[in-house]
């Protein structure tokens, strides 16, 4: 298996240049505030755009790239951002989603042509339909997370942050498979950046494969599930969790949703609930937000991924 280095974000930075928006930052709004990456603001909706376009451009370099195109399962951001990345490239994209993916994006998804299939209702049913789909038709299989060019696709995010944010001590990413989480983490440890993974308290993948110490299946129930529902972290996001530099920590969907609101009322950002769980870790002390949180230290420089916003924001509620 391919271990996942700096240099392959680089190579994934230089590849995806010019096919992705570079990441826009917001600046904390009060004094010992977190800065906002506003990945929310990349095509497609959410980061999942750089790690489609690394994927699909690595694979028309290498003429491996099929007529019958490429296929994916997702919980739904990955699929948005394979099926614009393959109408880029002129070839079809199957996508197959759990029945319970949100309409908003099952919507989007045949907005940009793709052959969308709804199968079961996890993430991991999906998957096994679009395995043999693969099989069947000899579309190029990609994947929603685990995968080292799609990881690597990721991480281009954390070098925008740092061009950005000077000084930067500590990067908070929310957690599903680890995709985004193993390539920001890669990235980060290079430069002698920390690292906090965040994951719902129902839906906490990694956290059970690094107390495991291997990937292993875990229950979901969250809130946040529609994004961070993988049953199973990637064998990469784990060895990064593994790594000096990595905090790991778990938050309640109570303080997901308030998070989410947060950021409505203070910055009229509607994200989705994957998007409020990073933040949620750095919330202020409540009744919903557990010890366990993260602390900065003062004077700590943090940034905050904000991943998505591909959400129904009917629910955000008008201060």
């Amino acid at each position: 298996m391919h271990t996942l280095v700096y240099d392959d974000i680089t190579t994934a930075a230089d590849r995806v240049a010019g096919h992705v928006r570079p990441v826009a930052l917001a600046a904390p709004t009060e004094p010992g505030g977190v800065h906002l990456a506003l990945e929310l603001m990349q095509h497609t909706g959410s980061f999942k755009a750089r790690g489609a376009q690394n994927f699909l451009l690595a694979h028309r370099e290498a003429g491996t790239l099929p007529d019958a195109g490429v296929t994916i399962a997702s919980g739904g951001n990955a699929g948005l951002a394979c099926a614009w990345a393959a109408a880029r490239q002129g070839v079809p994209a199957t996508v197959f989603l759990p029945a319970t993916a949100p309409r908003v994006k099952v919507a989007r998804l045949r907005g940009y042509g793709a052959d969308v299939r709804l199968v079961g209702t996890e993430y991991a049913e999906a998957l096994a339909a679009c395995e043999e789909f693969a099989l069947a038709t000899g579309a190029l299989a990609s994947h929603a997370y685990d995968h080292p060019l799609i990881a690597a696709g990721a991480g281009t995010l954390l070098d925008e942050i740092r061009r950005q944010v000077p000084g930067l001590d500590t990067v908070v990413v929310s957690v599903g498979g680890g995709g985004l989480f193993a390539g920001v983490a890669t990235a980060a440890r290079h430069h002698g950046i920390r690292t906090v993974a965040v994951e719902p308290e129902n839906s906490r993948a990694l956290d059970a494969a690094v107390r495991a110490g291997r990937p292993v299946d875990v229950t979901v129930d969250s809130v946040a599930a529609d994004s961070l529902g993988a049953r199973r972290a990637s064998a990469t996001a784990v060895r990064a969790a593994q790594q000096d530099g990595v905090d790991s920590v778990l938050v309640p969907d109570a303080a997901i949703v308030r998070a989410r609101q947060t950021l409505w009322d203070d910055r009229r950002l509607a994200v989705e609930h994957a998007a409020a769980t990073a933040l949620a870790a750095v919330a202020r002390p409540g009744a919903d937000v557990p010890d366990t949180a993260y602390r900065p230290a003062p004077g700590e420089t943090v940034c905050v991924i904000l991943c998505g916003a591909n959400t129904d924001p009917t629910d955000l509620v008008a201060p």
